[in-house]
């Protein structure tokens, strides 16, 4: 059984244009500052010039040495933001429009272009990292129609789930000639966002090895999901873990279907670390138990606590959770050795 590493902090939620949050030697700085061994980095420009980084080895080690300096190590890179404009439905092009540079506003055809070099370039970056994972979004087409009414036109959802695997075939394959697997984190909002509709991408992609799963609980809670199930049914293609809680209380007045209220007022709404109802130690377990060896990530979202108070809080909530593998069976002391002839006679099994 592999150990997970941890604990890492998503950086994405932090980012920002004050000190510590401003530059990758501060915000790695205060990091590891909270007992953080890991940092997952969103290919943002205040924290990497994702061009130098798929081209340069030398600079990427500039910036390993960097984050080793201060005390932590780059987990993963995270391109969420590109990821989602590889696939936007147009009723949600304009929201998504900032997401891409200026020149390209109004643009999704070129914004969709340009998203995938971006991803392309962050797994030649990864590689020059020695990075084996990145993280990030699908980008959705058929989102807009995942409650059936108005009916759908026959045919629908498998041209969206095609054209969905003909723009993320190519990235796929050159992340496996960087020998990098892309791990689309499962979230409402993207087409890949439970169990089945990541099936459906993957019979897109033509089941491509490098089609993985950035698995976090919280997506699944929201959903009411088995979320350890999922482990079971998907461990193969786990290669990242975003740690993150969340709650769900329906009432009389919501459920799943909450989205109109504020996220203070959702019956399902995204906690920090302990205070939301995910079984972390199950998840912990079965992790280590098929033998996850990656990182354990927090992403840091709640509609109660502070951030500051969340990312102080969850470098030893992680810690406490991380198991150390055992070296043998908790009955070996009780053994007898192996002996062929015993084992016959105890069969019965004596010609």
């Amino acid at each position: 059984m592999g150990m997970i590493k941890g604990p890492a902090i998503f950086l994405a939620q932090f980012a920002g244009t004050d000190a510590p949050f401003d530059t990758l030697e501060n915000i790695a700085g205060w990091a590891a500052g909270l007992g953080y061994k890991g940092i997952q980095v969103p290919c943002d420009p205040r924290f990497i010039d994702l061009d130098r980084a798929a081209s340069s080895k030398d600079y990427c080690d500039e910036l390993k040495g960097l984050c080793a300096d201060k005390g932590v190590e780059i987990t993963e890179l995270s391109t969420h933001i590109q990821g989602q404009l590889v696939a936007v439905h147009p009723a949600f092009a304009p929201q998504f429009d900032g997401f891409a540079p200026e020149a390209l506003r109004g643009k999704p055809l070129e914004q969709a272009a340009w998203a995938a070099g971006e991803c392309v370039k962050a797994a030649k970056a990864s590689r020059n990292m020695g990075l084996d994972v990145q993280v990030g979004f699908s980008g959705a087409l058929a989102w807009p129609y995942l409650y059936p009414w108005p009916q759908r036109p026959a045919g629908l959802v498998e041209e969206a789930f095609a054209e969905l695997g003909r723009r993320w075939k190519p990235i796929l394959d050159a992340h496996e000639d960087q020998g990098v697997d892309y791990a689309y984190e499962i979230h409402p909002g993207e087409d890949l966002m439970d169990g089945a509709s990541f099936e459906r991408f993957v019979d897109a992609v033509d089941s491509h090895a490098r089609a993985c799963i950035n698995y976090d609980p919280s997506h699944f809670v929201l959903q009411q999901l088995d979320y350890l199930g999922f482990i079971d049914l998907y461990h193969d293609r786990i290669k990242a873990f975003h740690v993150k809680d969340a709650e769900f209380n329906p009432t009389a007045r919501q459920g799943v279907y909450s989205g109109f209220e504020t996220w203070a007022n959702r019956a399902g709404r995204f906690r920090s670390l302990g205070d939301g109802q995910v079984d972390f130690a199950g998840i912990f377990s079965k992790l280590t138990q098929y033998g996850y060896d990656g990182w354990a990530v927090l992403e840091w979202e709640c509609a109660i606590k502070s951030p500051a108070q969340g990312a102080a809080e969850g470098a030893p909530f992680i810690a406490r959770h991380i198991i150390e593998p055992t070296p043998h069976a908790f009955d070996d002391f009780a053994g007898a050795g192996t002996d062929r002839d015993a084992v016959r006679r105890m069969l019965g099994i004596t010609a």
